[in-house]
């Protein structure tokens, strides 16, 4: 309906139009009904206004001055005015001349015309009779004439004027049946105009507050979405072009917010993977030097054999770590990871650790991130195992569950309080600020946030202790084959 890029301008203009210009159209047609029956009205109460001036003055002004001057013929001149009689005829002619020629019906017109006729005839008998009143001074001549030609004259335009009067008067009563009729069907149209106006103005209104309020709409909808943190969202083009500005505005400061976002999520990310791998690099020194001290301790004890298994375990971790620069390696490369590091802290710990590796042979041909095992077996081992007295156990299982791997690491050692595992959650999750200074806590934060970074939110780390008896982590990350 709306013109393709329409103002919202333009629109409540053309709604107004609908509106006004029916209206204006109604209202001058009733004016002009009006003004038709006022003009109307008043030319029919006019001709009988006129015409009853003549009713009866004209019959009695007329008869009684020339009985002036029938009666005292001598001095009618000094009694009256002898033009009156011929004044009075003239001007009564031209009232009715103009009647006569105002006149739509042929019923009026003769009653007019019979009236004209007898002023005519009139008129000549007046004359006639001022003539005789001067010569024959016959008084009884003169006032029989008087009766038979003047007053009879009068009597006939006195009944024909009546009869004039009372045709307008049924007129002006059918006039008024004719207005009330006309009335009544101009209220029975006006009431169906303005009914079809306001259906008309209402579904008009109606389909406009739709194009306006459903694209606004919509654009809160997508405004909402881009304050949750979506900025992926587009607002649809609308053919409003106060609306198609919004629109393409809220794109545009939408794309430039979503790419300055995602620049600083990169810059983010790199920024802690480059922490990671630093940390990465401190934690496989600190291992190497107490591993070499153990080495030299046994080399200058001469126990040349555990030299060589130590040395051969420790190549092997190594090589394992560094794993040619890869970030992910096959679950058999971790688990001989982790089976390296246990061989040489059981050589150190000999007396209180005891260790199980427990995965199937079927997961070996999928992949995990590199140093995901190795950092919780560790801090089971200094966190758990080395706090207890006497001998502890750490046990490494892992199962396929659908389209997922899912990893635990657990010890029978002293276990956390609920304050502790709490904290450590938090650590894991990135709820809590991190303690540098803490190394167990900081390394589960590495491991969480690694998987995080690499897998995605809903993989990682949970843990579940039981302070004075056991403590378990469990890894999950997705079921993906290893291709190297």
């Amino acid at each position: 309906m709306w013109k393709k890029e329409a103002s919202i301008k333009n629109r409540l203009n053309m709604l107004l139009m609908v509106c006004l210009i029916p209206l204006t159209v109604l209202i001058l047609y009733l004016v002009f009904i009006m003004q038709r029956f006022s003009d109307r009205y008043d030319e029919v109460v006019e001709n009988i206004t006129k015409a009853n001036a003549y009713n009866i003055d004209f019959k009695e002004d007329l008869d009684y001055l020339m009985y002036i001057i029938v009666a005292n013929s001598e001095r009618a001149d000094e009694l009256i005015d002898t033009e009156e009689p011929q004044r009075l005829i003239e001007d009564a002619r031209h009232v009715f001349q103009g009647l006569y020629e105002s006149a739509d019906v042929e019923y009026a017109k003769q009653r007019l015309q019979r009236i004209l006729k007898c002023l005519d005839t009139l008129e000549v008998r007046v004359e006639e009779i001022q003539e005789d009143a001067k010569t024959s001074g016959s008084y009884d001549i003169n006032m029989e004439r008087l009766d038979l030609d003047i007053r009879v004259l009068t009597e006939l335009i006195q009944e024909q004027i009546q009869e004039y009067i009372y045709y307008e008067t049924t007129n002006l009563e059918a006039l008024r049946e004719g207005i009330r009729a006309d009335v009544d069907q101009t209220v029975r149209m006006a009431s169906i105009v303005f009914l079809m106006i306001l259906i008309s103005a209402f579904l008009i209104s109606q389909k406009l507050m739709q194009s306006i309020m459903v694209p606004i709409g919509r654009l809160c909808e997508v405004t909402r979405k881009a304050a949750g943190g979506d900025f992926t969202v587009r607002a649809e083009a609308d053919n409003s072009a106060e609306l198609a500005v919004l629109n393409s505005s809220f794109n545009s400061m939408v794309e430039k917010i979503g790419n300055l976002v995602e620049d600083i999520r990169v810059e983010q990310l790199n920024l802690r993977a480059t922490e990671l791998k630093l940390l990465q690099a401190q934690i496989n020194p600190h291992f190497l030097y107490n591993t070499l001290d153990t080495i030299i301790w046994l080399a200058e004890a001469g126990r040349k054999d555990e030299v060589v298994m130590m040395v051969t375990t420790l190549s092997d971790f190594f090589r394992t770590t560094l794993s040619k620069g890869r970030d992910y390696i096959s679950v058999k490369e971790e688990e001989a990871h982790i089976r390296s590091y246990l061989q040489i802290q059981q050589f150190r710990y000999r007396d209180i650790l005891e260790y199980a590796i427990e995965i199937p042979e079927e997961l070996y041909e999928y992949q995990i991130l590199k140093l995901t095992l190795q950092p919780l077996v560790e801090n089971a081992l200094y966190h758990g195992i080395k706090n207890k007295r006497g001998l502890g156990h750490i046990r490494v299982t892992g199962e396929k569950k659908e389209e997922k791997l899912v990893f635990r690491v657990w010890d029978d050692g002293r276990g956390m309080e609920p304050e502790r595992l709490e904290k450590v959650r938090q650590l894991m999750e990135g709820r809590a600020e991190v303690d540098r200074s803490d190394p167990s806590g900081f390394g589960l934060f590495n491991v969480a946030q690694r998987l995080k970074l690499n897998y995605g939110a809903e993989y990682g780390i949970s843990v579940e202790s039981v302070y004075g008896e056991w403590t378990e982590f469990m890894i999950v990350i997705p079921a993906v084959r290893d291709r190297t």
